[in-house]
C-alpha cells in the first residue's frame, strides 16, 4: 500500500466517524403521523388475569427445573396450601396489570417454604399470555428476590 493511499484511507476513515458523531448529538425528533397511529399505540391492557391458584403448577415445574439444572438439586415442590392474593395492581395506572400472591409450598425435603409471585397480563413468552415470576423464600439461592424474597412482593 502506498502512502498516499494509507493517508487517504485514514481521512476516510476519520471523516465517518465525524459524521457518526455528528449525527449520533442530533436532537430525537418526534414520532410522526404514521408512526403514532401503527407502531406507538401504547399498551391496551384488559386487566383480566387468572386466578392465583392457576400458576402453582408452572411454578412447581419451573423450581424443580431450576434446581436440578442450576443447583443439582432433586428438590421439588410437592404441593401447596394456603395460597392467597396479597395485591392487585397495587402501582400507578397504565402500568401492567400484576396479582400479587403469596402460598406454602411444601418441598421433597420435608420443610415449608412460604412463596411470593406475581402474574402478569402480557409478560409470557414474547409478551403472549400471562407469565408468572416467583421466589420460594430459603431456596432463591441467587438472591434475585433478596431479602427473603421481599422483592417478589408489592
Amino acid at each position: 500500500m502506498s502512502r498516499v493511499s494509507g493517508c487517504v484511507r485514514y481521512v476516510a476513515i476519520a471523516a465517518i466517524a465525524l459524521c457518526g458523531f455528528m449525527l449520533a448529538g442530533a436532537p430525537a425528533q418526534a414520532a410522526n403521523f404514521l408512526q403514532k397511529q401503527i407502531y406507538m399505540s401504547g399498551a391496551n391492557f384488559d386487566g383480566d388475569l387468572p386466578a392465583c391458584e392457576a400458576a402453582l403448577g408452572k411454578i412447581a415445574s419451573r423450581f424443580a427445573h431450576k434446581e436440578s439444572r442450576f443447583w443439582n438439586s432433586s428438590l421439588q415442590i410437592l404441593g401447596f396450601e394456603k395460597v392467597w392474593q396479597t395485591a392487585f395492581s397495587p402501582w400507578a395506572k397504565h402500568t401492567i396489570p400484576r396479582r400479587f400472591c403469596s402460598a406454602v409450598a411444601l418441598v421433597s425435603n420435608g420443610r415449608k417454604h412460604r412463596v411470593d409471585y406475581w402474574i402478569g397480563e402480557d409478560t409470557g413468552t414474547i409478551g403472549a399470555g400471562w407469565g408468572v415470576e416467583w421466589c420460594v423464600a430459603g431456596l432463591d439461592r441467587n438472591w434475585a428476590y433478596n431479602p427473603a424474597c421481599k422483592m417478589a412482593r408489592p
